[in-house]
């Protein structure tokens, strides 16, 4: 596997059912592209590292006027 597809790993579709923005309770958006889990409620993206979301709001990222 090519570190490009590495840095491209799916998320497991289960996973994504189940896991909230741990600040609103809402749902989240995969962003593959970006590697990172949207929360259009509370503006936050969080990212994906290795594989494994970090759903902690202080690592997460403010999204900005456009996202």
């Amino acid at each position: 596997m090519t570190e490009a597809a590495a840095d491209q790993t799916d998320i497991d579709p289960r996973l994504l059912e189940i896991l909230v923005c741990p600040v609103t309770r809402g749902a989240l958006v995969y962003d593959r592209a970006a590697q990172e889990l949207i929360s259009k409620s509370a503006r936050l993206a969080y990212p994906i590292r290795d594989g494994v979301p970090i759903m902690l709001a202080d690592e997460a990222r403010e999204l900005g006027e456009g996202e």
